[in-house]
């Protein structure tokens, strides 16, 4: 599948945001821009993840995405909009996305993980990286919306390692916002993440 008509780069492609990073378990992954060459990748991404995978990030049954959808998540700014995937083995396993909110340097955040990579830290890997990359884009905060069923999610974002807060609403979604600046907590709190997975790599070697 080509890139969607009409889809271009409206900014320099960001390559040095591309990095080797370790999953949780110690296992190698890629992490890079999207770009809008991926739009086969983002497809059949989308369509290896469950139903309850997908329920829980468009709050929605949502089998197949859309053409517009495809061009809307694969072509970004890479300022305003960015978006980051994992591969593993040379296949998309992960994506995460802040889009500005128009509010003063915010931006919200959204995550989806392939069902078979669960559980191995990728979401959080992609949440610093992303949060890297927005603090030298002049975005100070992030906000995400998340069904309160959604422990993993929530889970996640409390232990990051930044400082959230929690509001409910009456329709079981759960808006979190966090600034997005290392403090020493940050700091500490990826170091020891990364303290481990280095350790499960020599493991495994």
């Amino acid at each position: 599948m080509p890139a969607p008509a009409g889809a271009t780069f409206a900014a320099r492609y960001p390559s040095e945001l591309e990095v080797d990073a370790l999953a949780a378990d110690g296992t190698v992954v890629r992490i890079r821009p999207i770009r809008p060459d991926d739009a086969l990748a983002l497809v059949e991404f989308h369509g290896r993840l469950s139903p309850e995978t997908v329920y829980l990030r468009f709050f929605s049954a949502h089998p197949r995405l859309s053409p517009r959808e495809v061009t809307r998540f694969t072509v970004v700014d890479y300022l305003d909009r960015l978006a980051l995937v994992v591969e593993a083995d040379n296949t998309l396993v992960a994506i995460g996305r802040y889009d500005a909110t128009g509010r003063d340097g915010e931006a919200e955040v959204a995550f989806v993980v392939a069902d078979l990579y669960h559980h191995l830290g990728l979401g959080t890997l992609l949440l610093e990286h992303l949060a890297d990359a927005a603090r030298t884009r002049g975005i100070r905060s992030f906000v995400a919306d998340t069904l309160a069923q959604n422990g993993p999610m929530l889970q996640m974002f409390r232990a990051a390692g930044f400082r959230v807060a929690c509001h409910h609403d009456d329709l079981d979604l759960v808006r979190v916002t966090f600034p997005i600046e290392a403090t020493d907590e940050l700091v500490k709190a990826v170091g020891l993440r990364r303290h481990t997975a280095e350790q499960r790599f020599i493991d495994r070697l």
